[in-house]
């Protein structure tokens, strides 16, 4: 009888076990690998910066990737913005080229030398126009210099580049809202194209320099014209400059958006419509453990099975690096508790030096970009910088692979 009880409980458990293991996620990254696409921790060539992708079909209606990139030279300080391309998912790249009408120009009625020039650019295919729209913001140079003191209204300017491959000159997308007089953009910001063509973001923007808010926005696109069609009600944190640099993406028929802040946490919410937004919560783990992160931005990368988060934070083995943008994490979504799944952490792209006792030769790595590149694979796109040692760094690759496939369009 004993024998019976104890096999019963053995058995018991075998099946506990079995259950437990037959209703565990299956693991959808496969392996993580990274990649150099142009060099410069010599300080002998070009820094770029800001390195973005899309992909779009090419000639044949293969894959190409566009990649648009800048140089940078000094905090906030970029030059010219450049294009390239791979047609060979990303092993190979053209030599950058410039953008004509994102360079600098002269600001009307002034007699310094003071301009408007373009960062913070990322673009995307859209498929019923077969054009690409690279949209950034202005941003305003005094010489070899960031004018902090001279910044003027900040907004958001974008160019298109037709089927020919033709770039067109720089536009303006106009919002004509006081809240927006000092900023409204959507820096770094990714976005999605509707089936209809409209596009879904987010602005950032505030009437001052602090206490930014953030919202959903909806625009109509026909390849050449950006234009306003709808911003929601806003999200407010009312701390340091507010909220910043959101992204936003689709999965399970709802809107995701993934917001900057500065007060040591990163926030997300979630929308029906992508213009009303739930209350934001801040980024933890299951247990309800926040996640502290120092002002930088947070990416989406999304899987037709899965939506994941890219991300900084503060750990053990970066603890003296600036605002910790060193290494960037990747890490699953539970769509239902809203929060991140301890156990999926992994490092996407790892410090390089010593965090710790050497943070001066750390490169950072905050300014990221995500790009579905296949349906087996994705990218992580970054360009490193040595603020502390002479802007030098590389323009890096983490190829993400699926364990099963990414049925999301290309395009």
């Amino acid at each position: 009888m004993i024998r019976f009880l104890l096999c019963c409980v053995t058995l018991s458990n075998f099946a506990a076990v079995s259950i437990a293991q037959s209703t565990e996620q299956p693991k959808l990254i496969a392996s993580i690998s990274k990649e150099t696409l142009w060099t410069n921790r010599d300080g002998k060539g070009a820094t770029w910066f800001h390195p973005r992708a899309c992909m779009m079909p090419g000639p044949d209606g293969k894959p190409v990737a566009l990649m648009t990139l800048q140089e940078i030279g000094g905090s906030d300080y970029f030059g010219q913005v450049h294009w390239s391309t791979s047609s060979d998912l990303g092993k190979t790249w053209s030599d950058p080229e410039p953008i004509a009408a994102l360079g600098r120009d002269p600001i009307p009625g002034r007699a310094d030398d003071l301009k408007a020039a373009v960062c913070d650019v990322t673009p995307q295919y859209h498929p019923q126009s077969d054009s690409i729209l690279a949209l950034g913001h202005v941003v305003f140079y005094k010489g070899k210099y960031f004018a902090r003191k001279e910044q003027l209204s900040r907004y958001p300017v974008y160019v298109t580049r037709d089927q020919s491959g033709k770039w067109s000159k720089r536009k303006i997308l106009e919002w004509d809202d006081p809240r927006g007089k000092n900023i409204y953009t959507n820096n770094c910001g990714q976005r999605v194209v509707l089936p209809n063509g409209d596009v879904q973001m987010s602005f950032t923007f505030g009437p001052e320099s602090v206490n930014r808010m953030v919202s959903g926005v909806r625009a109509s696109f026909n390849g050449e014209d950006l234009k306003l069609l709808e911003v929601g009600p806003p999200l407010e944190n009312r701390v340091g400059r507010g909220l910043l640099e959101p992204s936003v993406t689709e999965f399970q028929n709802k809107f995701w958006m993934t917001i900057r802040a500065e007060d040591d946490q990163g926030y997300l919410s979630s929308s029906e419509d992508g213009i009303h937004w739930e209350e934001k919560k801040a980024w933890t783990w299951e247990d309800g453990t926040p996640l502290k992160m120092s002002t930088t931005q947070q990416h989406w990368l999304t899987h037709s099975d899965g939506l994941f988060l890219v991300y900084t934070r503060e750990d053990k083995s970066n603890k003296n690096v600036i605002r910790w943008r060193s290494p960037l994490w990747v890490a699953q979504v539970d769509v239902e508790k809203r929060c991140l799944i301890k156990s999926t952490e992994q490092v996407v792209l790892p410090i390089v030096g010593d965090g710790v006792n050497e943070p001066d030769k750390v490169a950072l790595m905050g300014n990221f970009n995500i790009t579905h590149a296949s349906p087996h694979e994705s990218w992580v796109t970054v360009g490193e910088w040595m603020p502390r040692d002479g802007y030098k760094g590389d323009v890096l690759l983490a190829r993400i692979k699926w364990a099963k496939p990414n049925k999301l369009p290309l395009w």
